[in-house]
């Protein structure tokens, strides 16, 4: 019989074929890598048979979908290891995330350094053994006696909410509930690591049991758990939370949990790419607002924020009447939109605005810049007519394609993330929306992959992924389209014919949160940031008090010419006062002396590149301010 690959070529294989057959038939080399695979797009453990003119994909390693289902057999690796070790363990959840896997576990005491040693050294053990991992029967009522008599509650709740007979995966004589697919066996895992263990509430819930979740990694080849360590111990130096406080750009502080203090070179830095902002969307044809932090609690039940985000809003009472911080910006800009009388040749009318939220996060999951209570979002909004819809959001793609690549961002990926569970709206409306974000990026050919059910609850959304130094990806930017809310608020304009017509709203934004941003930014170059980011340009660095006055000139005259500069003239040794400004980031240090004063020439080094020679003034400056014009890198 035939069956079809992704890119529509039939391959022919024996009327009782498994996923491992096709993969056979294509080659050898794809069958030894292969994992699982997927079935008319439903994931399917790898020996599951296939049918005539089935399309088959292949997963292995190498695919997004192939790491999930390897980290997540990983998972069942180490909660069986944990049983054997500690056989009191109760199991609650073991997902892949993003890079590994973790599991969380029920035990009387958190797990320490050497626990994780003795874990590990048992997941390796199962690794060794090569067990068959296969989906096996067991009915609600088995699986529910099973869970009663060893006290797995945590399980037996999970049951409860799975409707139908549950899905089992043993591998050996251990198994989990878990909805698949696996590897076939436990030797496909080559290397497996241990990274941490923390506290976890059990679904998240304050209220609930505190679990203990261990964090690890694993890959089908040692060499690559060898470079992924490597990788984790660059990230640790490049760590923003360390870098901000070694820079004197931000800090947090006990009387302001989750709450970042911006210091006068952290505001540099924040302005610079605020500004940047600003000059970038006026070029565009937006124009910028500002709406308030704090409205009345009728604005967010119209606008259907209250169901969603309740429980993460703050909230005060004003004249005694209730009121709540804005967690978003959205529902400000569209009673700005609503204030105004508009006709179809006035749309589209784009406004934008860096609007400072609020949003009680847990402080369980608080973590530097990257996750705060209090952020400024670049939000834009677009109304327009239904005509304009793919304009605007190709304009909007070329926008944040251009921002990323002029912060040293060449690489991104873009997801479409469909209806989710909760939503607003008719469904017609949705599949609308959809069809028109699907319709953009397909006509302009630009490679995506499918998010299905992670939309925003009133619209479908684009997400656009930036890739750092180090490959790790950060969802940034979003464009979403929105038919509900400008229908819940009462928006119109007027048509050609005279008629009043309901505009469509494009919720859009780059950066995503201003601090978080920047918290990318900062990881990315190792807290060496491009000179027109950097807070401080260049350092003026005298021999000795000798030559202190041409040195403060110098640092003057760079001041005037609108270059950040400082002049360090402590009394210290030349070689103690390079180390302080390299420690510093300072991109570069100018070192004047004797013979720089005779010939009005300045010494100049470049940061972790040494030496670059002498020149004038004026020629310095003129590299300076043409490199910070251009936003050029080093």
């Amino acid at each position: 019989m035939n069956i079809f690959l992704p890119d529509g070529s039939a391959v022919e294989v024996s009327s009782n074929a498994t996923i491992y057959d096709c993969a056979n038939a294509v080659s050898r080399g794809l069958a030894k890598k292969a994992m699982a695979g997927t079935v008319n797009g439903t994931p399917r453990d790898l020996y599951s048979r296939v049918s005539e003119g089935d399309t088959v994909t292949i997963l292995t390693f190498d695919s997004p979908e192939g790491k999930e289902i390897f980290w997540h057999s990983s998972a069942h690796i180490l909660a069986e290891a944990v049983q054997q070790l500690y056989p009191e363990a109760k199991l609650a959840i073991g997902p892949a995330i993003e890079s590994g896997f973790y599991y969380d576990f029920d035990v009387a005491t958190p797990f320490t350094p050497e626990d994780l040693a003795k874990i590990e050294k048992e997941c390796l053990r199962i690794v060794g053994e090569k067990k068959e991992v296969k989906r096996i029967s067991m009915t609600r009522n088995e699986l529910e006696a099973y869970y009663d008599r060893t006290g797995e509650v945590y399980k037996k709740e999970m049951l409860a909410d799975i409707p139908g007979e549950p899905s089992v995966y043993a591998q050996g004589d251990w198994f989990d509930m878990c909805r698949g697919p696996h590897l076939p066996n436990t030797g496909m895992v080559k290397a497996i690591k241990l990274l941490s263990s923390s506290g976890a509430y059990w679904k998240g819930d304050e209220t609930r049991p505190m679990l203990q979740r261990i964090y690890g990694i694993s890959f089908p080849k040692k060499k690559l758990l060898t470079e992924h360590l490597e990788l984790l111990e660059e990230a640790k130096k490049r760590d923003h939370k360390k870098l901000g406080r070694q820079l004197g750009l931000f800090s947090f502080h006990k009387e302001g949990t989750g709450f970042p203090f911006w210091h006068d070179k952290g505001m540099v830095l924040y302005n610079e790419i605020a500004q940047f902002s600003r000059e970038e969307h006026i070029k565009r044809g937006y124009g910028e607002i500002k709406t308030p932090i704090v409205l009345h609690e009728e604005l967010w039940h119209r606008s259907g924020h209250w169901d969603k985000y309740r429980d993460d809003m703050y909230f005060v009472d004003m004249d005694e009447k209730p009121h709540a911080i804005k967690p978003m910006n959205c529902p400000g800009g569209l009673l700005v939109f609503k204030d105004s009388q508009y006709s179809f040749r006035d749309l589209p009318v784009r406004n934008f605005e860096l609007g400072l939220v609020h949003r009680h996060e847990k402080s369980s999951v608080l973590n530097g810049l990257f996750r705060v209570r209090q952020f400024t979002q670049d939000d834009a909004h677009i109304f327009c007519r239904p005509d304009q819809i793919e304009q605007e959001i190709n304009d909007v793609i070329d926008f944040i394609f251009s921002v990323y690549k002029t912060f040293g961002f060449e690489e991104f990926f873009i997801e479409l993330s469909t209806r989710p569970e909760q939503y607003i709206g008719e469904i017609e409306i949705w599949d609308k929306a959809e069809e028109a974000l699907r319709s953009v990026l397909e006509t302009n050919r630009i490679d995506y992959q499918l998010n299905p059910g992670d939309g925003a609850f009133y619209g479908p959304k684009i997400d656009f992924h930036i890739r750092d130094s180090l490959r790790r990806s950060w969802q940034c930017g979003t464009i979403q389209l929105d038919f509900s809310m400008p229908e819940r608020f009462c928006l119109e304009y007027t048509d050609s014919d005279g008629s009043k017509q309901q505009p469509v709203m494009i919720h859009r934004a780059i950066f995503g949160s201003m601090e978080r941003f920047i918290g990318i930014l900062i990881e990315n170059y190792a807290g060496f940031l491009p000179l027109w980011l950097s807070p401080e340009q260049v350092r003026v660095i005298s021999v000795s008090d000798k030559f202190a006055e041409y040195g403060k000139g110098v640092t003057a005259t760079l001041k005037k010419a609108g270059i950040r500069a400082s002049f360090d003239r402590r009394n210290e040794k030349i070689g103690y006062k390079i180390r302080d400004a390299e420690v510093h980031k300072v991109p570069y240090m100018v070192i004047v002396g004797e013979k720089e004063e005779t010939d009005n020439t300045l010494s100049v080094r470049l940061h972790k590149k040494g030496d670059l020679g002498t020149v004038t003034i004026k020629q310095f400056i003129d590299t300076l301010l043409n490199d910070i014009s251009s936003k050029a890198g080093y």
